[in-house]
């Protein structure tokens, strides 16, 4: 359940009363333009809010004294137990990240021992495949995400507009009019941008 991180909007710091709101939103005031854009951000709560939540897994992990285990190295431990030892290229394609943000990952995966390259169908290429600790705790990690699954179904029911829904409404207000778009929209109004 993490991982990326994008820039702007979703990656800056919250100043103000009311997490996301700008300085003096809400106060009939225009939001002052501060020397650090990074201190207004809209999204930050939610990029904290997912890293509180995988914080909480890494706990369990730890409880279980499951180690070196990251909760972003499940997906695609989990895909590799389904779907047996892959290229890069394909667990990138698989799991919907770049192959270069894969290729860190498997990096970063194998120097904690869960997964491991293998020959693959030519002399050239490599998969990546699990390693003997991986399978030994595969079991428990589906069980972990299963659940994981159900409590965050739990909480989804507790809100009055769940996430997954805020979701796919953003998916099709960007499909109407993409993000860059309306990105360079706000750029054309801004002197500094040029």
């Amino acid at each position: 359940m993490s991982d990326a991180e994008t820039s702007g909007a979703t990656s800056g710091a919250t100043s103000g009363g009311t997490p996301g709101t700008p300085p003096g939103a809400g106060h009939g005031a225009t939001p002052e333009r501060s020397a650090d854009p990074t201190e207004q951000s809209l999204w930050r709560p939610l990029r904290l809010l997912q890293a509180a939540m995988d914080a909480e897994i890494g706990r369990l992990y730890a409880e279980q004294q499951i180690e070196g285990l990251k909760p972003s190295y499940v997906m695609e431990l989990l895909r590799l137990h389904a779907r047996g030892p892959m290229t890069i290229t394909e667990l990138a394609a698989s799991v919907e990240r770049t192959h270069s943000a894969l290729s860190q990952k498997v990096a970063a995966m194998r120097r904690d021992g869960w997964v491991t390259t293998v020959a693959g169908d030519d002399a050239r290429s490599k998969k990546v495949a699990l390693t003997d600790k991986a399978r030994r705790e595969v079991g428990r990690l589906a069980a972990e995400w299963r659940a994981t699954e159900a409590a965050i179904a739990e909480l989804e029911a507790e809100i009055p507009y769940p996430l997954s829904r805020v979701v796919g409404d953003i998916e099709q207000a960007l499909a109407r009019r993409g993000f860059r778009d309306r990105i360079a929209e706000k750029l054309a109004e801004d002197p500094a941008w040029g």
